[in-house]
């Protein structure tokens, strides 16, 4: 086919795969004085600058200030609010007094309520929760005001919860699920969340059955920007990323639909997460979620949404949501092989096809598969042998993250395209069977084991039509093939994005064999290129670039700033105390008090205050003794009654504390009660590294203990002690971090730690 339009096509595929990324958000544009009925991205952000110009973690100084913003902007609706104040240690083990804040707005029926939920509170130490969850809060907040706005009557009670300590463990919405009259009169919750600050925001079903009266009732109310597919919510399953929705889902079988976005990850629970940072079209396309779903479901029917059926669903451009019931799964894949095994005998008689020229054809698809795998793989790992500091970024998403996926992505195409350049005597009608054969294994495994990636199956629909075409003419009709080939664009196109961008850049492999199928799956158009080669080099040579690009992203600076820690550790019991820090590669704010001393710690290595990645000291050094005040300790209780001893002892800082964690030797509790508020039994057998509970500090509470436990064990308890004020410690002269370095998240951060062991024999 010598007038095959490689070039026009090839830009129709660029085109293509630029839209289904430009048309899944809103864009942004100044609307400040957008008319009170609509929602104002503009307004929306005043609120998100209101409550992210400090830390304010529970047991901060400005957690209560956002709580007081956040009241007064319901009551200047005219809403009356209140809020509910308890102990609560969640399912995690981590004890909190959570204060929530509530509303209410009086519809005209009597059916379930809608509730409307995001948290106030932000991560522990730095970040300033602009997006996590500052954007869910004023999505709310000027959500309500638009719709107040109207002045319509609506059927259904909207209950408003800003929950508190979610960052700890879902404490606040734990409160309230379990301790609050209002909980069993929900019908549906929608909570709006985030783990980055940019991006599409994704919409993830929780619900204990079926999700097929969610996804009819969600596709009524028809949003102008879905992004939701069953892949990712069958994937966020497997996850320990809990939000929420999550103990309403657990506790109560409350039904609820999560919107979160993920894009700009390694803002992620550091300072950075800021009202600059945040991505006005994700603001603006949380928005677009808010009012088309309040707008339908303040007057659906919330008494009738359990299903016993699942469907299939993905968004495409054009189509918005498409859906169908997983009924529909094996008859899709047996009439995808009926066609297949058709379209095939045809092809024999015709002679377009022959065995030898298929078996050549599997050749450049598993040497693609096999090369882009490997290197997918070893990617990340080969990166932090190169770039140390990497290591540091503990979400595994660096600041060139984008670049990096642009680079493997290109590599992986130049892959492909050199690959099936060796082989391009084999024409195309051969070289599609071998694609075919591997989607519908593919389609196979995913609907035994993924169901909820059955729309897998759609492309491949796409490819047997384009199988058809080519067998049966000579010469097909290019602009023909490029239309067959956007289903797989536009579904697998932001895949390719998504895995690395919210699990890591060690999950490159999934871009690159990701990549790699779906070039497959466009093989009826590139399997006429004449120049693949050069293809082929052009994409090796972007590689090349980006890689160099991304080179010379790799250092930090202030709009790109390295995460560094650094830790007081006072040992009560030895009187010693020791610099810590978690940094792999450290830099010259605390190398200056690890320095050339620094040595691999033995016993804080094994076992320290808990942090999200399980992060131990990377390295300590010996320091200065300082008079550092240890908690007094008030044994109230030790008897034996029958079998069990009972222990009873108080935890009183003497000192201004954020934090305090209890570690206990391996032991089987029978009990366990902490302020009041009993650990489950489940969590007692599955206790993590030997922690018992880590209290998040208010208002320098005590932490009173209650344990029951076998009469002839002996007890052992570590008590760890934490206050965020290293660098403001009079006692201390740390030096302010430079500029291009930010507190390391996820860790305890900037803290003065005391230890503590008591035994009981």
């Amino acid at each position: 086919m010598k007038k095959f339009p490689s070039t026009l096509t090839l830009l129709l595929i660029l085109l293509a795969i630029y839209w289904v990324f430009r048309a899944s958000m809103p864009t942004y544009s100044p609307d400040r004085d957008a008319p009170a009925t609509d929602f104002s991205t503009d307004r929306s952000l005043v609120h998100v600058k209101a409550m992210s110009q400090k830390p304010h973690a529970v047991g901060f100084p400005a957690h209560t200030e956002v709580r007081n913003y956040v009241i007064g902007a319901l009551r200047k609706m005219g809403l009356e609010t209140s809020v509910q104040e308890g102990y609560t240690a969640g399912d995690w083990g981590n004890l909190s007094k959570a204060t929530n804040i509530l509303a209410r707005l009086k519809g005209s029926g009597s059916g379930k309520a809608l509730m409307l939920l995001s948290h106030y509170d932000s991560n522990p130490n730095s970040s300033l929760g602009a997006s996590d969850a500052g954007s869910g809060v004023a999505t709310i907040l000027e959500g309500i005001r638009a719709f107040l706005s109207e002045n319509k009557t609506f059927k259904n009670d909207i209950i408003v919860l800003i929950s508190d300590a979610e960052e700890l463990g879902l404490n606040g919405a734990d409160l309230f699920v379990n301790q609050h009259p209002w909980a069993k009169e929900v019908g549906l919750v929608l909570n709006f969340e985030a783990r980055g600050s940019g991006g599409p925001s994704y919409m993830l079903i929780e619900t204990n059955r079926g999700n097929g009266r969610l996804i009819e009732e969600f596709s009524k109310a028809d949003p102008e920007y879905p992004v939701a597919n069953s892949l990712v919510y069958s994937i966020y399953k497997m996850l320990p990323n809990d939000t929420d929705l999550t103990v309403f889902r657990e506790d109560l079988d409350i039904e609820g639909l999560n919107f979160a976005f993920i894009d700009d990850h390694y803002d992620y629970h550091t300072v950075r997460d800021n009202y600059e940072r945040l991505d006005r079209k994700t603001l603006a396309h949380q928005g677009t979620y808010l009012m088309a779903l309040l707008k339908h479901f303040s007057n659906a029917d919330l008494n009738n949404l359990k299903s016993l059926n699942d469907f299939v669903y993905f968004n495409i451009p054009f189509f918005r949501l498409v859906s169908y019931p997983f009924e529909w799964i094996w008859p899709m894949f047996a009439l995808a092989v009926f066609f297949f095994a058709l379209i095939m005998m045809k092809g024999f008689r015709k002679k377009t096809l022959t065995i030898r020229e298929i078996g050549i054809g599997f050749v450049p698809l598993l040497a693609s598969l096999l090369i882009n795998g490997v290197v997918g793989f070893y990617s990340f790992t080969v990166l932090k042998w190169l770039y140390p500091d990497y290591t540091d970024m503990l979400h595994g998403f660096t600041y060139n993250g984008y670049t990096y996926i642009a680079a493997f992505v290109l590599f992986a195409v130049s892959v492909c395209f050199y690959t099936y350049h060796r082989f391009k005597s084999v024409t195309t009608p051969n070289l599609l069977v071998a694609p075919l054969v591997l989607w519908l294994v593919v389609c196979a495994a995913v609907a035994v084991y993924l169901p909820g990636a059955s729309f897998f199956v759609v492309p491949v629909y796409a490819l047997l039509a384009a199988f058809f075409i080519t067998n049966n003419q000579k010469r097909p009709n290019a602009f023909l093939l490029v239309f067959l080939i956007l289903p797989a664009l536009w579904i697998y196109a932001p895949f390719i994005k998504m895995f690395p961008v919210g699990l890591g850049l060690k999950m490159m492999v999934a871009s690159t064999l990701l990549t790699t199928l779906t070039f497959f799956l466009m093989l009826p158009v590139f399997g006429y290129y004449k120049r693949k080669n050069g293809l082929a080099f052009l994409g090796m040579f972007l590689f090349v670039g980006c890689m160099i690009v991304a080179h010379f992203q790799s250092d930090f600076n202030p709009d790109k700033a390295k995460p560094s820690s650094l830790l007081y550790v006072l040992d009560a019991d030895t009187k010693t105390a020791k610099w810590a820090t978690y940094d792999h590669k450290l830099i010259a704010w605390n190398a200056q008090f690890l320095g050339k001393d620094k040595r691999t710690p033995e016993v804080l290595a094994k076992r320290t205050i808990s942090s999200k990645y399980s992060s131990g000291f990377s390295f300590v050094s010996d320091a200065p003794l300082k008079q550092i005040a240890t908690p007094k300790i008030d044994i109230e209780r030790d008897t034996i009654i029958g079998d069990l001893r009972h222990i009873e002892l108080c935890i009183t800082p003497q000192r201004k504390v954020n934090r305090l964690e209890v570690f206990t030797n391996d032991i089987n509790f029978k009990a366990a009660l902490v302020n009041g508020i009993a650990l489950s039994d489940y969590y007692l057998k599955n206790r993590k590294r030997g922690k018992l509970i880590s209290h998040y500090i208010s208002n320098n509470d005590y932490t009173e203990l209650r344990l029951a436990i076998p009469k002839k064990a002996q007890l052992e308890l570590t008590i760890y002690e934490a206050s965020n004020d290293l660098l403001e410690n009079p006692q201390f002269t740390v030096p302010k971090r430079p500029e291009f370095s930010i507190p390391m998240p996820f860790v305890l951060n900037d803290a003065v730690l005391v230890t503590k062991t008591i035994r009981f024999e």
